[in-house]
């Protein structure tokens, strides 16, 4: 249960994000990769939710990758907002989710 929450929480925070990044910077690469990472994410948490491990797996390689690109990008430009948020909050929905597969 707590990895769908965690899926859920990161895919609304990766949307949110993307909007955003699109309003304050005009960056529609943020408004389209944020939307489609979060909307995987939910999608991910929706499968868990019906039982099935495949959504577990796409959880824990999209939210595995979000991790790795705002790392690099906090490591480009210091800054924890909005970076340095997503690579926190990435890194402990990270890792419920792989306590949760895991202990499968």
């Amino acid at each position: 249960m707590q990895s769908i929450l965690a899926a859920g929480i990161y895919g609304i925070f990766s949307i949110i994000g993307g909007i955003i990044g699109y309003k304050s910077a005009g960056s529609k690469v943020s408004l389209i990769s944020g939307t489609i990472c979060g909307l995987l994410l939910l999608l991910a948490a929706y499968l868990q939710f019906q039982g099935q491990i495949l959504g577990l797996t796409l959880a824990v390689v999209i939210t595995s990758i979000l991790v790795i690109v705002f790392a690099i990008r906090l490591g480009k430009t210091r800054k924890f907002m909005p970076a340095g948020l997503m690579v926190a909050l990435g890194l402990i929905a990270l890792a419920i989710m792989l306590f949760q597969l895991i202990g499968r």
